[in-house]
């Protein structure tokens, strides 16, 4: 699904731990317009439940996809409201 996605910006806190994943997420999401796609990539493990769980107990943001691969976890958020 991820090749599918129009992503608008990328977010990069790959060597960042629990829980700034989720803050520079939040963070990069206030700045995007409704619709936008912003795409974070992280190199640790927990960034999958952490941001699942940002995203879903979050109004404003949606979790589009999430990507696991050879230690880098890709996640798809786009901005709803």
């Amino acid at each position: 699904m991820s090749s599918e996605i129009d992503v608008t910006d990328t977010l990069d806190v790959q060597g960042a731990n629990c829980p700034m994943p989720v803050i520079k997420t939040k963070q990069a999401t206030d700045g995007l317009a409704v619709g936008d796609v912003l795409e974070v990539v992280a190199t640790d493990s927990g960034s999958m439940s952490d941001i699942k769980g940002w995203a879903d107990s979050t109004a404003g943001v949606e979790l589009v996809d999430q990507v696991e691969g050879d230690g880098v976890y890709t996640h798809y958020v786009r901005k709803t409201e």
